[in-house]
């Protein structure tokens, strides 16, 4: 059954947006019902961004789907995101690359997404209650940086515990739009960045929707 239901997710979101075979076996393997509220399991599998505690939220699948995509199709040895929240996302990393690194500041939101990995036997996902924009210096560098919130810069400490060639996607704040960008770290420092699409995400600093 949920094989099925992801199955048919999948097909709707690439409808409106392709999707690679890495990206999409890692969707249907994660069943989305338990990173959900209980209240909100018939909705689990629509492309709705869904509410949780203390005013975050849980992205929409398309969303996951299109950082997941824009991060790394192929996967890589390790990854840094900033922001765990329900887990839904590290969860999907852990199929595609081979450590999750998931940093998050809401003592109860990581206790809940932990409880989700424990019961799904994660073992390759590392999780800290922390600012996540102060990195996990001693597990650097990543291969790549997620930012599943949004944010008005990217800090410099990031940028040092990225890899050379190591790509950094990001929604940015630009004038009153959410923006998800891609940075590319070459000689110590990104690139210029790449607009990808606009997006509507969980404030980094404030924890509202923007």
């Amino acid at each position: 059954m949920q094989t099925r239901m992801a199955q048919q997710m999948c097909e709707e979101i690439q409808r409106i947006f392709p999707l690679s075979p890495k990206v999409r076996e890692a969707l249907i393997a994660v069943d989305r019902e338990i990173f959900v509220p209980s209240a909100l399991k018939h909705l689990a599998y629509s492309l709705d961004a869904l509410p949780m505690v203390d005013s975050q939220w849980i992205s929409s699948p398309l969303t996951v789907a299109k950082m997941s995509e824009y991060l790394a199709p192929n996967g890589g040895d390790s990854v840094l995101e900033v922001g765990c929240g329900s887990g839904y996302q590290a969860m999907i990393f852990s199929k595609m690359f081979r450590r999750v690194f998931s940093i998050e500041r809401i003592g109860k939101l990581l206790n809940e997404a932990k409880e989700r990995f424990r019961l799904l036997q994660a073992h390759n996902i590392f999780t800290k209650l922390a600012d996540g924009q102060k990195g996990w210096e001693e597990y650097a560098p990543f291969d790549a940086i997620l930012f599943s919130a949004c944010a008005k810069s990217i800090p410099h400490t990031l940028v040092e515990q990225l890899s050379e060639g190591g790509v950094i996607v990001v929604p940015l704040l630009e004038g009153n739009k959410q923006v998800i960008k891609r940075f590319v770290k070459s000689r110590g420092q990104l690139d210029r960045g790449e607009n990808l699409s606009e997006c509507l995400f969980v404030d980094i600093q404030d924890g509202i929707l923007q």
